[in-house]
C-alpha cells in the first residue's frame, strides 16, 4: 500500500485532498490503493486559525457568498471541475448538507440559519463550513483510499530523494511515498527590534505583545484604564480591539444620533496609529450593480509575457505598476459607466476607445476621465487612496479625532451605498491582478530592491489596505470607540521610542507635531511574517538546518532580499532542495503562505479561477501519477505503525 502524509489538515491541507478526490480515479488505479495521512494538532478542515475554539467576537473579512473550497466553471485546470456550495449556499442548505457534518454548536446553527449572502461571518462558522468541506472530500475519495488524521505535531521529515520519507510525530513515525506541507500561518521567532522591545518591557514589569494572530493573544495583562499603545490599524487592530471592548463586557447601542459605545469599565485606553495613520478601508456591503467586467484586459498573460520579453531588469513601480493600475481603472469605469451612466459623458465604447490609447499616468488620460466623469468623488485617485493623511498637519490630538472621525464615518457611509459601486469593480480588478504577478516572481526579472521594497512592501500593504478591510459596521463601531474617548488615533508614521529612565514606551506621529502619548503597555497589532531561518516550525527547521530547503532569495548585483519564504516550484509546489542542485524533491512539496507563492489563499470567491486551485490541482495530479508509479510497499508494522492508536482517527466516509 502505497502512503501519503499531509502535514497541515488546515484549508490548504483541506483544498489538496478534495483536488486528490477529485482527480483519484483518473490517475491512482484501483490496484494502487493508498492511506493518506493528515497530521495537525488541530481540526481538520479548520486547522489552527479557523478552528472553532476562538471567540465568537472574531468575523471574517468577506461576504458568506464570496467564500468558497470549490472549483467552478472559471477554473482553468486540468482536472475534473467539481463545484460545491459558496459558504452561503451552505448555510442555506443545511438539512441537504447535514449528513456529512452536523453542526454541534447551537450558537453557530442558530448564525448559519440566519446568515444572509451579505453578510460577514463569525471564525466560528467559516469553521464549520471547512469542516463540512474536509468530510466531503473523504466521502468523495474512491474506495481505494483512505484517510487517517493524526491530532498530532510533525517533528521531523528525513530520508532520501530515492526512498521513503520518515515523518516523525510524538511517538511514532509515519512512512510515506510522498510528503506535503500545507503547513498554514506559521511563527517564527522574534525580530531583533521586537526582542529588544520585549527586553525592555521585561525590565520594567510592562505589557508587549509582538505580532501575533489575534485568536491566540493574551491580553490578559493589560489593567482596566491602561494607556496602551497598538501600532497598526489593519485585520489585527480590528480583532484585538473588539477582543479588549466587547470582549471586556462594552456594548454598542443603536440610538437616534447614530451607534454609541457603552464602556464597561475594563477597557484599556488604546492608542493606535501605522504608516498610514488610517484604518484600512472598509469592505463594500452590496453587489455590482453592472454587468462584470470582462478582467483582465491590461493586466493578462499577453501583457505579462511582453514585459518578460524586455530587456534588462523590471521594477514593480516602474515597469508593472502602470499596466496593474489601468487595469483596476477599468474595473472601476467599467462599473461607473455601466452602473451609473448619468453621471458621465461619453457612451462606454467611446470612452474605452480613448481609455486603450493611453498610458495610465499620461496626462490625456487624465484629461479624458475629467472630461467624461465630472463629478471628482465619481474619478479613481489610487495615490489619494493610498496615503489619505498624507501632508496633513494638526495643531493638536483633537483636531486629528474630528479630521479621522469624519473620514471612518465618510468611508462606512460610501462603501455601504450601492450608489458607489464602481469601488467594488475596483476591488475586483485589484483581486485579477494575483492571477499573473507569481509568474513575475518566478521569472526572477524583479530587481532585489524591488521585491523587497515593493512587491513584499508597497504593494502588499497597498493590497490589504485596499482590498482586505472590516466589514463596514467595524468601522462603525471604531468611530463609536472614538467618540467615547476608548480609542485614540495618533496618525501616520508613528514612531515608538523605549523610554528607560520612566519604562514607558513614546509615541509620537508626524501628522500631530510636537504630540507625544507615554503608554504603559505596546501591543504590535499586525499579523506575524514567516521567515524561514527564524521559524517555529520543527519540519521546516529541521529541513534548513539540514540544508534540504532554502529560503527565496534575490539578488541582482546591487542587492540581495531574502524573503523569509520557502523555495517551491511555481506550478506544483514541488520543494526546491539545495542537496539536489536547487532542483524540485521527487517526494516533497509544500503549498500556502510559508512558500514563495504568495499570492495563494486557500479559499476564494466563487468564479475567480482562483490561483490556490489551480495550484492545488497541479499538485494533486503530480502526486497521484507519482504514487501511482510506486511499486507496492508493505505497510510499516511496530512502533511506526499509526493504526489503533489514541491519537490516530480513521475517517469513515458517508454511506454513498
Amino acid at each position: 500500500m502505497n502512503s501519503l502524509v499531509i502535514i497541515g489538515a488546515g484549508p490548504r491541507g483541506t483544498g489538496l485532498l478534495e483536488r486528490i478526490a477529485a482527480n483519484a480515479a483518473e490517475l491512482l488505479p484501483a490496484e494502487r490503493p493508498l492511506e493518506i495521512h493528515l497530521v495537525d494538532p488541530y481540526p481538520p478542515g479548520g486547522g489552527r486559525i479557523w478552528r472553532h475554539e476562538q471567540s465568537p467576537l472574531l468575523r471574517m473579512n468577506s461576504m458568506a457568498e464570496d467564500v468558497t473550497m470549490f472549483t467552478d466553471e472559471s477554473s482553468t485546470i486540468d482536472g475534473p471541475v467539481r463545484p460545491g456550495p459558496s459558504l452561503a449556499q451552505w448555510a442555506r442548505g443545511m438539512a441537504e448538507f447535514a449528513p456529512y457534518a452536523p453542526v454541534a454548536d447551537p450558537a453557530v446553527r442558530e448564525e448559519l440559519r440566519a446568515l444572509a449572502p451579505t453578510d460577514f461571518p463569525t471564525r466560528r462558522a467559516q469553521s464549520a463550513y471547512l469542516d463540512w468541506v474536509f468530510r466531503r472530500a473523504v466521502a468523495d475519495l474512491p474506495a481505494h483510499v483512505t484517510v487517517t488524521v493524526h491530532r498530532d505535531r510533525a517533528r521531523s521529515v528525513t530520508g532520501g530523494p530515492d526512498g521513503p520519507q520518515l515523518v516523525r510525530l510524538s511517538e511514532r513515525v509515519l512512512t510515506a511515498d510522498q510528503v506535503v506541507l500545507t503547513l498554514g500561518h506559521l511563527d517564527s521567532a522574534p525580530e531583533p527590534r521586537h526582542a529588544a522591545t520585549a527586553a525592555f518591557a521585561a525590565r520594567h514589569g510592562r505589557f508587549h505583545l509582538p505580532p501575533a494572530f489575534s485568536s491566540d493573544a493574551d491580553l490578559s495583562g493589560i489593567a482596566p484604564g491602561e494607556h496602551l499603545v497598538l501600532r497598526g490599524l489593519g485585520l489585527a487592530f480590528v480583532d484585538l480591539v473588539a477582543l479588549l471592548t466587547e470582549g471586556r463586557g462594552g456594548r454598542y447601542e443603536e440610538t437616534a444620533d447614530g451607534l454609541r459605545y457603552r464602556p464597561s469599565g475594563r477597557e484599556p485606553v488604546i492608542h493606535a496609529g501605522s504608516r498610514r495613520g488610517v484604518p484600512y478601508r472598509s469592505k463594500t456591503g452590496y453587489r455590482l450593480q453592472g454587468p462584470p467586467a470582462p478582467l483582465p484586459r491590461y493586466f493578462g498573460t499577453a501583457a505579462v509575457d511582453a514585459l518578460l520579453e524586455r530587456p534588462g531588469p523590471l521594477e514593480l513601480r516602474r515597469d508593472v505598476w502602470p499596466l496593474m493600475a489601468k487595469e483596476i481603472g477599468f474595473g472601476h469605469y467599467h462599473e461607473l459607466f455601466h452602473a451609473h451612466p448619468e453621471r458621465t459623458t461619453l457612451p462606454w465604447a467611446d470612452f474605452l476607445a480613448r481609455y486603450d490609447r493611453h498610458g495610465w499616468y499620461d496626462s490625456r488620460l487624465a484629461d479624458l476621465i475629467a472630461r467624461s466623469v465630472p463629478d471628482p468623488a465619481d474619478r479613481l485617485d489610487l495615490e489619494a487612496l493610498d496615503r489619505p493623511l498624507a501632508h496633513l498637519r494638526f495643531a493638536g490630538p483633537g483636531e486629528l479625532q474630528q479630521h479621522l472621525r469624519a473620514h471612518l464615518a465618510a468611508d462606512t457611509e460610501r462603501r455601504a451605498d450601492p450608489g458607489h459601486s464602481a469601488d467594488l469593480g475596483a476591488f475586483l480588478a485589484l483581486l485579477s491582478l494575483y492571477a499573473q504577478l507569481p509568474r513575475l516572481t518566478a521569472s526572477g526579472r524583479l530587481t532585489a530592491r524591488s521585491v523587497a521594497d515593493e512587491l513584499d512592501g508597497w504593494w502588499s500593504g497597498f493590497f490589504n489596505f485596499l482590498a482586505s478591510g472590516p466589514p463596514g459596521f467595524r468601522l462603525r463601531q471604531l468611530l463609536a470607540l472614538s467618540e467615547a474617548g476608548v480609542l485614540r488615533f495618533l496618525g501616520a508614521d508613528l514612531r515608538v521610542q523605549l523610554d528607560e529612565p520612566t519604562g514607558t514606551f513614546l509615541a509620537t506621529s508626524a501628522t500631530v507635531p510636537g504630540h507625544t502619548v507615554r503608554a504603559t503597555a505596546l501591543i504590535e497589532g499586525y499579523l506575524p511574517r514567516h521567515f524561514l531561518a527564524r521559524t517555529g516550525d520543527p519540519v521546516l527547521r529541521a529541513l534548513h538546518r539540514a540544508g534540504q530547503i532554502q529560503e527565496e532569495v534575490v539578488a541582482d548585483g546591487t542587492h540581495t532580499h531574502r524573503s523569509g519564504l520557502l523555495t517551491t516550484a511555481p506550478g506544483d509546489g514541488r520543494v526546491l532542495d539545495p542537496a539536489l542542485d536547487g532542483t524540485p524533491h521527487p517526494r516533497r512539496t509544500a503549498l500556502g503562505p510559508h512558500t514563495n507563492g504568495r499570492a495563494y489563499a486557500a479559499f476564494a470567491r466563487p468564479r475567480t479561477d482562483a490561483p490556490a486551485f489551480r495550484q492545488n490541482d497541479a499538485a494533486a495530479r503530480a502526486l497521484l501519477r507519482a504514487l501511482a508509479r510506486e511499486g507496492d510497499r508493505a505497510a510499516p508494522d511496530g512502533p511506526g505503525a499509526p493504526r489503533g492508536t489514541e491519537d490516530a482517527i480513521a475517517v469513515p466516509a458517508p454511506s454513498r
